[in-house]
């Protein structure tokens, strides 16, 4: 059985010219145009498709693979807007993927790129998208545990900070000082768990905290080390900006990492900068 805006295995009933029918079972045949039939293919065989309906309202077929399916989110850039029906997004199909007007939860541009769920009427089989993303998100409340690594991907910026998508099931909010470096919308990043609040929102950041992280960064200050002949220039009392250039880090965790190392007698204090001490 074939499904609207989905990849699909349809196998092939009988052929034009121009022409590959595919079967669609309780849909009936889909048609793919010649321009997509794959070399050799001949009634009986399976083809891996994607259904959609075209600028004629046809059922059709594509062996294009577009950049996302219904029921996924996806960043896409928006190729033009028609004050009277909405926005067309590029999604690497031939026809447009339409964003209604009712569907906006702010006004887009063309050229912009947008973070857009995809989206499939029911009634009339149609494929749109929509940027209300809170009415496609899970039902659950969350379960997450403070520290926990999540992948996140930005949606919008506000005042506070950024919108993110939570492993693509929830959204959440990346405070603007927790954030050592802007954001754009569509960016993928690693972030972790600050606190999930009893009305179901999410507070993020992008660093790792507790025992685990500091132990990573202080293997990274090892090798570090090891690479620069057993020297490093920075040190508790080195600038923030230097600190995030060379490990990613903030001076908070890089000073843990520092005592840690210091306590475990793995460096000494030079002031300034650390040295490996030698076994």
């Amino acid at each position: 059985m074939a499904e609207i805006g989905k990849q699909n295995s349809l196998r092939a009933t009988r052929e034009t010219p121009q022409v590959l029918y595919l079967d669609g079972g309780p849909l009936g045949e889909i048609l793919l145009p010649g321009l997509y039939i794959p070399q050799g293919t001949v009634p009986g065989d399976l083809v891996e498709v994607f259904v959609y309906r075209d600028s004629e309202d046809r059922l059709v077929a594509t062996t294009d693979v577009p950049l996302a399916t219904v029921g996924e989110f996806a960043l896409l850039r928006v190729v033009g807007v028609n004050r009277n029906i909405g926005a067309f997004l590029d999604w690497a199909l031939p026809k447009d993927l339409l964003l209604p007007y009712r569907e906006m939860e702010n006004p887009v541009t063309e050229g912009e790129w947008i973070v857009v769920y995809v989206h499939l009427d029911a009634r009339t089989e149609r494929i749109y998208a929509t940027t209300r993303l809170s009415q496609h998100l899970s039902k659950e409340p969350p379960t997450y545990t403070v520290g926990q690594p999540v992948d996140l991907i930005i949606t919008r910026e506000t005042p506070l900070g950024y919108v993110a998508l939570v492993d693509r099931s929830y959204l959440g909010l990346l405070y603007r000082n927790l954030v050592p470096k802007p954001l754009r919308v569509g960016d993928y990043v690693q972030g972790y768990i600050v606190a999930c609040r009893p009305d179901g929102k999410i507070d993020l950041t992008l660093e790792s905290s507790g025992r685990s992280a500091v132990s990573s960064l202080s293997e990274q200050i090892l090798e570090t080390l090891e690479r620069n002949g057993g020297r490093l220039d920075l040190d508790d009392d080195s600038p923030p900006e230097a600190i995030r250039a060379a490990f990613g880090a903030s001076k908070k965790a890089f000073k843990q990492a520092i005592g840690q190392l210091y306590r475990s007698q793995r460096i000494k204090l030079e002031k300034p900068g650390v040295s490996l001490v030698k076994k």
